[in-house]
């Protein structure tokens, strides 16, 4: 990680940034995040993700929604989720809130 990148955790509570939107591109049939200048595609779990980052719930709170939703393993789920919302933060398409 580079030294000028915020520190994500599980504690951390996260929006997309300014300009940044989910955008389903039907030519190609598929949904991408679109930035000013930048466009990443995405699958059906970082959709789900994004639409979760509310800017209000921490990102532990929201790996555990995701483990009661989907039955699954919560500190899996807060692995992905953080190393997710990191790759967005480098793309600096993100905004920590706190």
């Amino acid at each position: 990680m580079a030294a000028d990148q915020p520190m994500i955790s599980g504690s951390s509570v996260v929006k997309l940034a300014r300009g940044v939107r989910l955008h389903e591109d039907t030519v190609r049939g598929q949904t991408v995040l679109l930035a000013p200048e930048r466009a990443m595609a995405v699958d059906d779990i970082a959709v789900a993700i994004v639409q979760a980052l509310d800017g209000e719930r921490t990102l532990d709170d929201i790996a555990a929604g995701f483990g009661e939703k989907f039955d699954a393993p919560v500190a899996e789920i807060a692995g992905d989720v953080t190393a997710f919302v990191q790759e967005l933060s480098v793309r600096r398409m993100l905004e920590i809130v706190q």
